[in-house]
């Protein structure tokens, strides 16, 4: 697969010193490259991304001035990621790209547009606006991509992203990818693509992929979940990512744990676009320990090494707790899901975890550290 490629792409794939393709890749790349349109599920942390990315820089023709592709996302941060992985991928090659987001000084991104790129990184919003101010001409773009699909599918961004597939021509080719599909998200794919070839990874064929993924539980009092948060954070050799669901507690416990002197940072949608990108950069590089974050600011994030993801409150279904356990434990790394829990949310724990087939383990603190209950008493 790989050798069908283009040679820059192969030389970076060198470089990088991946192994093998993943099954998602191995899968939909040539698919992709075939020309055919694409519905794809495949779990977090399996290499999505590469699946879309190797072909569309593959297909592009960089002696060709004029906007050939289009990449979706949900969220400013994953548009950022996503166009960091194209820089990487594309070096040499030629290729003209650049990041479209909300939240962005909208002069500098018509300067950037002046530029005339081959393929742009968007949120949907921004670029419809771009579009209905024909600042953006979607008349040559022969590849639209929308990437974690079932967040660009639900009732609030369907309409802009209908739209931009409306402002393409007949022939263009769409292709969609998601962690999770929900029947409905499905059904909406279906809408924006013709005859789309389904692909499924399931998350056993992901599993054979991934790391060993240990998931444990406290069990504790609502306001007990701060102490043991302090105690996560201070764990040794830990990078952890927690999951909150309401931005009003976040500062709350952010406020609480820098009393404690502990380098934890936060991360929500209604942060300003440069303290978004600040407390990521920290956190990727290793000066805070732990980040608190809300699902939507966290969604699709790949953060190299994440040994711990912590949820304060319980995921509020099936699919949000795979895609917050799949920020740990990726392409081939161990890692470890904590979930905070009262007595109450114990047994809904419980059930999501029999539904994802994968065993439980109730954890104890003895003596700052993470052990079994038989270990405390014991001693």
């Amino acid at each position: 697969m790989l050798n069908n490629l283009k040679p820059f792409i192969q030389e970076v794939w060198e470089k990088s010193g991946f192994q093998s393709p993943t099954a998602i890749q191995e899968t939909a790349i040539p698919v992709i490259i075939e020309g055919k349109d694409v519905i794809a599920e495949s779990p977090t942390g399996t290499g999505k991304t590469l699946a879309y990315l190797l072909p569309l820089l593959h297909k592009m023709d960089p002696s060709k001035p004029g906007l050939q592709a289009v990449v979706l996302a949900s969220s400013q941060e994953l548009v950022m990621q996503i166009y960091q992985e194209f820089q990487k991928w594309s070096e040499g090659s030629g290729i003209k790209g650049t990041s479209i987001i909300g939240g962005a000084n909208p002069k500098r991104q018509l300067e950037k547009l002046k530029k005339r790129p081959q393929v742009i990184f968007a949120t949907p919003g921004r670029l419809l606006e771009l579009i209905k101010q024909k600042k953006v001409k979607m008349h040559e773009v022969k590849l639209l991509v929308l990437d974690e699909g079932d967040q660009l599918l639900i009732p609030e961004h369907f309409g802009y992203v209908q739209n931009i597939v409306k402002s393409t021509m007949g022939d263009r080719q769409v292709v969609l990818f998601s962690a999770t599909l929900k029947p409905e998200t499905e059904k909406l794919a279906k809408e924006l693509t013709k005859e789309a070839e389904i692909i499924k990874i399931s998350k056993t064929e992901a599993a054979a992929e991934s790391g060993k993924v240990e998931h444990i539980y406290f069990l504790s009092e609502r306001r007990e979940k701060i102490k043991l948060l302090e105690k996560i954070a201070r764990l040794d050799g830990t990078k952890s990512l927690a999951f909150i669901n309401d931005i009003g507690e976040l500062e709350v416990f952010k406020e609480k744990l820098h009393f404690k002197e502990l380098s934890v940072g936060i991360l929500h949608s209604d942060m300003k676009k440069l303290e978004r990108q600040a407390a990521l950069k920290d956190f990727r590089d290793g000066k805070m320990t732990m980040l608190v974050a809300t699902d939507v600011a966290a969604r699709g994030l790949d953060i190299q090494g994440v040994t711990h993801v912590v949820q304060i409150d319980l995921p509020r279904d099936l699919s949000q707790y795979v895609h917050r356990a799949g920020r740990t434990g990726r392409m081939g790394a161990d890692g470890t899901v904590i979930s905070l829990v009262t007595e109450r949310e114990e047994r809904e724990l419980k059930r999501f975890c029999r539904e994802l087939n994968v065993p439980l383990h109730k954890r104890v603190f003895y003596k700052g550290q993470i052990a079994a209950e038989e270990q405390k008493v014991q001693r």
